[in-house]
């Protein structure tokens, strides 16, 4: 097997196979990245081309991010049960066979059940999910900064993808964009064929950190049922721990602020203020320039500062951009220091959020207490998708979108001061 033979190479060079399995995952999560934030560069196509209203289009986006979450609890389950490389592979064939057959939609429920359905579940089998579940069954060391890389993946996602589908969609239309979406998948299908891996005892390892290969049997017991049913059992458990409430809380502002709003509507709302689709991508793209170093650096500070105080100052910073953004006049310095300030936090979340959840529920639970926690995530996602759509339909304009998620995050920055007496790990909090 590949990966067999590789591992021993490596090993004789002193490199664990672990960083093999990373990089497989940060190129598996970057192309969902890319599937996940296309749509956002096809809203207008699609609206000039089918007739179809803004807050129809953004009905089926919010389908597709509601499901994107709810997948996450059963998916770190299913991957439990029936390993990651299967599930990431039938993962990734759902989403190219959904979008390969929207290239012949022509109606609006077609948009809702293969972008909406198909495509949220598919995303969903995988997400953020499973980046901490390679992140905690191959790491014991630099969790937090494999954490940090693999969430910058979505950054990466759109920096590589979103500007080239913009061109394309341009020159030669969203379905040829599509296409290239289509192609990148199969060719992530191949590596993740090749060379995924479900543990490090799979290729004679310890985990990353650890001295000796963790000989335990890995419980596969039951069937399907049992898989759909453990993440239930585990919700029931930690809705009962006042910080997962707090987790799930912010981290469904953290939906409303990122993908929700700036991944779906941020290139029509620049278009509202006569910025052209490319010059719009191209500053998502800088945006996430500057989140992929911004996502690592979170990864390293989780490892070493109390992960509270860093999601405090994570919102607090990303809420006060978001309330400037309407105020920038839309100018190339307005939109640069938006860009700066909002796409150095936009997915520094991640690592301090998953580090607290395996800190408080342990790491066997934790993947799973991870998912419903993202699950809150996406559900903020679809409601910011479907709400900031209704509110350019409704209102003419999305800036009550923003302002409204601005003052979302401050309040989740609140929360996690008010957290520091009262819940989560006893550390020395972070110096202001």
């Amino acid at each position: 097997m590949i990966s067999n033979a590789l591992a021993g190479v490596l090993r004789r060079h002193d490199i664990h196979y672990g960083w093999v399995v990373v990089a497989v995952t940060f190129l598996t999560m970057l192309v969902t990245a890319g599937a996940v934030g296309a749509p956002g560069v096809f809203i207008e196509p699609l609206e000039k081309e089918f007739g179809w209203r803004r807050d129809e289009v953004s009905a089926a986006l919010a389908v597709r991010f509601a499901l994107f979450g709810l997948m996450g609890p059963f998916a770190a389950a299913f991957m439990n049960r029936f390993g990651v490389r299967r599930v990431v592979l039938a993962a990734l064939s759902l989403i190219a066979a959904a979008l390969t057959a929207s290239l012949a939609m022509s109606e609006i429920w077609q948009l809702v059940v293969l972008w909406g359905v198909v495509v949220g579940i598919g995303t969903g089998l995988m997400a953020m999910v499973l980046g901490a579940t390679v992140a905690m069954r191959w790491f014991s060391a630099r969790r937090g900064l494999v954490l940090g890389l693999l969430a910058a993946s979505s950054a990466s996602g759109q920096l590589v993808f979103l500007p080239l589908l913009a061109r394309l969609t341009e020159a030669l239309g969203w379905r040829t964009a599509l296409g290239v979406v289509c192609g990148a998948l199969l060719l992530t299908a191949l590596a993740v064929l090749a060379l995924m891996r479900d543990r490090p005892r799979d290729v004679g390892l310890p985990a990353y950190g650890e001295s000796k290969p963790d000989e335990r049997e890995v419980p596969v017991s039951g069937g399907l049922g049992q898989s759909l049913l453990a993440p239930l059992l585990i919700l029931r458990e930690a809705v009962r721990v006042p910080v997962f409430w707090v987790l799930f809380g912010t981290f469904y502002i953290c939906g409303v602020s990122t993908n929700g709003l700036m991944q779906t509507h941020f290139i029509p709302f620049c278009g509202d203020f006569g910025l052209v689709a490319t010059s719009a991508a191209g500053l998502l793209a800088m945006m996430g320039v500057f989140d992929f170093f911004g996502t690592l650096g979170s990864g390293w500070l989780s490892d070493r500062f109390d992960n509270r105080w860093l999601l405090f100052w994570y919102y607090l910073l990303r809420g006060l951009s978001l309330l400037y953004l309407p105020f920038s006049d839309f100018t190339i310095v307005g939109l640069t220091i938006f860009a700066l300030f909002y796409g150095l936090d936009w997915i520094a979340t991640v690592p301090p959020t998953v580090k607290l959840t395996a800190e408080r529920f342990g790491d066997g639970k934790a993947n799973i207490v991870f998912g419903w926690i993202f699950a809150g995530h996406q559900l903020g996602a679809a409601s910011a998708a479907y709400g900031a759509g209704l509110s350019r339909t409704v209102y003419d304009t999305y800036l009550p979108a923003f302002f409204v998620a601005g003052v979302l995050c401050i309040l989740a920055a609140l929360a996690f001061a008010a957290l520091r007496n009262s819940e989560g790990p006893r550390r020395a909090p972070l110096a202001a």
